[in-house]
């Protein structure tokens, strides 16, 4: 397997370029397509204006949402046009609420989704349910890219941050066109559980697993030593020069991640390297 159908949802020029530099570059290397879904995000909710109201408000939103698209296309086809590879680019408008249909019906039919970080300073909202729907409803595996950095195209380190769930596995699954070919894959698993069938050998199954694909791994059983799990995969991502982390998302409910945070969410704000993610 291979990935031949890249998908990019783009919402917003300013955070633009990165998915769309990383998406062409993964295209050149793998013979790839590159599809671009640029959206206006229309944000009213109609029902909280006052008498007389709505028609005006949604309209001036409805044609703000048109330029903020077509802007978005124009600065996505630029960017495609001087890549080389094959491209298409798709753009219209989209009510925040229901963002998410238009997004998982083009993930359903993409081998992989990459994607800007969803959260942190001036991302909006649909950001984030950009991310989820293609990860939930598109059930596509999602490559989170950071706005710094060179695009990836094979990484020679990864790191998988395995748990054991079946988020994590279908990750790995999701992931293994880059495993074949990355130099070392390393197993990264946190505290592992004194009971469960992996007890006397964390993550031995997984390994043995990929090294029947022909991927060179190894094992690194690490203790929490930091408040919060993502820091410390990040800090030996860090440490063992990975370009690459590979991960189950939300294990936990979204609203739970939202609310008290979780390692998916605090992932997605401090990766410094691409956070290839599934459900």
């Amino acid at each position: 397997m291979s990935y031949k159908s890249l998908l990019t949802v783009l919402t917003d020029a300013d955070h633009a370029a990165a998915p769309v530099a990383h998406a062409t570059a993964l295209a050149t290397e793998l013979d790839a397509h590159v599809e671009a879904l640029c959206l206006g995000v229309d944000r009213t909710q109609s029902g909280y204006y006052y008498a007389g109201a709505n028609a005006m408000i949604l309209q001036e939103t409805l044609d703000r949402a048109r330029v903020e698209a077509g802007e978005v296309a124009a600065f996505a086809k630029d960017l495609l046009q001087k890549s080389g590879v094959r491209w298409s680019v798709e753009d219209g408008v989209a009510q925040l609420a229901d963002i998410a249909r238009h997004v998982a019906l083009r993930a359903r039919f993409s081998d992989l989704v990459v994607l800007a970080q969803p959260y942190g300073e001036g991302r909006g909202a649909e950001m984030e349910a950009v991310v989820e729907a293609a990860l939930f409803d598109g059930d596509a595996p999602v490559l989170i890219v950071p706005d710094k950095g060179d695009p990836m195209t094979r990484p020679k380190t990864v790191v998988i941050a395995w748990n054991q769930s079946r988020e994590a596995m279908a990750a790995v699954r999701a992931a293994l066109p880059f495993l074949r070919n990355a130099e070392l894959v390393r197993i990264v698993v946190i505290d592992p559980p004194q009971h469960g069938p992996e007890r006397s050998d964390p993550g031995g199954f997984l390994g043995q697993m990929l090294a029947r694909q022909g991927v060179h791994c190894e094992i690194d059983v690490l203790a929490k030593t930091l408040p919060r799990v993502s820091d410390v995969i990040n800090r030996h991502v860090q440490d063992k020069e990975a370009g690459l982390i590979v991960m189950g998302a939300y294990g936990h409910s979204r609203f739970r991640e939202a609310i008290l945070g979780g390692a998916t969410r605090n992932m997605l704000e401090q990766a410094k390297v691409p956070v290839l993610m599934a459900h």
